[in-house]
């Protein structure tokens, strides 16, 4: 067998050598080609390392003498702000004494958030009840905001499919909700917000998209358009408005332990809101697109070496897989 092995080996020398030979001057040609490409690829690579050490790692350790510098104002708000993600970045800007403007459709829940984020960091909280699968509610948000120093802005509200599914199955309302409120809200929202930004030349606005929007999702298909857009409109926003001096970032979350996640347990790649909320927030001043927490960013760098195609696939049968999963388990 060892013999084998070392004809095989000699064969194969051979044959290179050969083809090297048949090559002639061109070989020069071809390593260089090769050391760029490695030299490409080494670079990119270093640089990602690099940026995800400062985005994940020194930024923990600065935001508190940044964030007021890069945002301003005396006010934040935020939208979906009554449980979850959206909650949880409340508290983490009420901690940097920021005055928190809390919008969701739940009156109860909002005025819990409320009392509490008082009751705990001694700041002003302003509470607004809407449903934003109404298209009609902005002028009364408009009139409730007037005249607020709004430094930062938390595009959170979002829906999804609850359980994956077929186009043609889903409800006309299912579907006018996932626009009005994935896409109709941040828009608006931002439309409604940024011009006293731009007036005062400061502020940030921070806007949720999700790990779907990296490549199509088929079953969740309209849920991961809407959040493509946010990703899109996120980065148009950021370059256009660049010199008033306002931050303008996408996050693109993976897991979240929230509602929406049907509240799975916590883990090293499923972090809580809380976690989430703190770790993306303190990302604002070093990424304009990012996860916004260390697991979810390792997530998406191994993802990107996927192919489209399978990609697609891969979702395809995952979430078949699920639900099934979820009917299995009575969850709706």
């Amino acid at each position: 067998m060892a013999t084998i092995r070392s004809v095989d080996g000699q064969t194969i020398w051979y044959i290179l050598d050969d083809i090297t030979q048949y090559l002639g001057d061109y070989r020069n040609i071809l390593a260089v080609i090769g050391t760029v490409f490695i030299l490409k690829k080494t670079s990119v690579f270093v640089f990602d390392l690099f940026k995800a050490f400062q985005t994940y790692v020194v930024s923990r350790f600065l935001l508190g003498r940044n964030l007021r510098k890069i945002c301003g104002g005396k006010w934040a708000v935020i939208t979906g702000a009554s449980d979850g993600i959206g909650k949880a970045f409340a508290n983490e800007l009420a901690k940097y004494k920021y005055n928190i403007v809390l919008l969701s459709r739940t009156l109860s829940k909002l005025e819990n958030v409320a009392h509490e984020i008082e009751s705990t960091y001694g700041v002003q909280t302003k509470v607004i009840c809407v449903d934003f699968s109404d298209d009609a509610i902005y002028e009364d948000i408009k009139t409730q905001l007037n005249g607020l120093d709004i430094g930062v802005l938390v595009n959170n509200v979002g829906t999804h499919y609850g359980i994956p599914g077929f186009f043609v199955d889903l409800p006309e309302k299912k579907l006018r909700d996932l626009v009005s409120i994935n896409v109709s809200s941040l828009t608006m929202m931002t439309h409604l917000v940024l011009p006293g930004m731009v007036e005062r030349k400061r502020g940030a606005i921070i806007n949720l998209s999700s790990s779907a929007a990296q490549f199509p999702s088929p079953l969740v298909t309209v849920y991961s358009a809407t959040k493509a857009y946010v990703d899109h409109f996120s980065q148009g926003l950021c370059i256009e408005y660049a010199k008033d001096n306002i931050v303008v970032q996408c996050l693109k979350p993976y897991y979240v332990s929230t509602a929406m996640t049907f509240n799975v347990s916590p883990n090293i790649f499923v972090p809580s809101a809380d976690s989430y909320a703190k770790s993306a927030l303190a990302t604002l001043p070093y990424s304009r697109r990012t996860c916004g927490y260390w697991a979810h960013g390792f997530q998406a760098w191994l993802f990107s070496f996927c192919p489209e195609w399978l990609w697609l696939r891969a979702a395809y049968y995952w979430h078949i897989f699920l639900i099934n999963w979820l009917k299995r388990n009575h969850v709706e």
